[in-house]
């Protein structure tokens, strides 16, 4: 039966309901091969080979193979702890009341789920206040506890617009704003021995710039060598996209497979960076590249999977 030791003098295996029993004897179908249906001790890996390189990250398939070798711990890389925190004065906390010109904050919803599906630790450092001073203690607090620091908001060109400023007073800015849409005022840098990331403060924006940019940061910082870029492949646009040229744009869009097997994306309806929805109906990202234009019914785009980086 099957996980049976091959009796002694035997090398193939030939399925039961291939066989039948006539009196003493066993007729076997037509079609056995020399060695079919055996398993080889070490065909899975050979004595002195490499089982999994340093750097790998251990998923259901990497666990089976170490269990399969009979070792029940191995050496891995601890957690990244991150801390997190929003700016802004209009940000209130859910059960809060509303006043007048304030909206709950989703930002830190959607970065606490999307560290969390990284397996990172995290620390939610709540909403704090478009003031120099307090934004000077949340930062010192988190880069003295984690790993990584990432906001969102405050790294524009507002009036309270503070955070590209602090950074540079307490830390490094390495580099800020780039040719991207949704995005454009993305920071990144150091501050003390934490890495920093200011993510733009409208909720499409901090999404797309996390996917694009954070993830792979990120998985980098937790040990993965090399990181497994997420694939792209193209499908056939069913409608009109408006586009400009001259940055890259990551669109939200819709990916289906018709009756004859062609897969067709169209976008989940308005692209605005505050349009959260637009990234709540979408399961892939549109990508068109900096020097495209509109993009006219049936023409060949970019599309991108969300479910491959989230």
């Amino acid at each position: 039966m099957t996980g049976g030791v091959v009796p002694e003098g035997a090398d193939t295996v030939v399925m039961q309901e291939r066989a039948k029993a006539q009196g003493k004897s066993i007729a076997f179908a037509p079609g056995a091969n020399t060695g079919q249906n055996v398993r080889e001790a070490g065909e899975d890996l050979k004595r002195g080979s490499v089982a999994l390189t340093r750097g790998r990250i251990v998923r259901p398939a990497q666990l089976g193979l170490i269990a399969s070798l009979g070792i029940g711990e191995v050496a891995v890389y601890r957690p990244l702890r991150v801390a997190f925190f929003s700016t802004g004065d209009e940000l209130k906390g859910i059960g809060t009341p509303l006043g007048e010109g304030e909206i709950y904050d989703s930002n830190r919803y959607t970065i606490h789920g999307m560290l969390t599906r990284l397996g990172c630790e995290v620390l939610d450092m709540g909403v704090v206040r478009d003031d120099p001073e307090a934004l000077e203690r949340a930062f010192a607090d988190a880069a003295a506890n984690a790993d990584v620091v990432i906001t969102s908001g405050g790294v524009s060109v507002g009036e309270a617009d503070f955070v590209k400023g602090m950074l540079g007073k307490l830390g490094e800015v390495v580099f800020w704003k780039i040719a991207m849409k949704p995005g454009r005022p993305l920071a990144y840098g150091k501050i003390g021995g934490a890495h920093f990331f200011g993510l733009p403060g409208n909720p499409v924006s901090v999404m797309v710039t996390f996917y694009q940019f954070v993830r792979d940061a990120m998985l980098v910082l937790a040990g993965a060598d090399p990181v497994e870029p997420v694939p792209t492949f193209t499908a056939t646009c069913s409608t009109r996209l408006k586009k400009a040229p001259g940055r890259t744009e990551f669109q939200r869009g819709i990916l289906t497979r018709g009756a004859d097997g062609v897969l067709s994306v169209r976008p989940t309806g308005e692209q605005g960076s505050g349009i959260l929805k637009s990234m709540s109906d979408a399961n892939c990202f549109i990508i068109l590249g900096d020097s495209t234009g509109n993009i006219e019914p049936g023409a060949t785009v970019e599309v991108q999977l969300l479910e491959g980086i989230v």
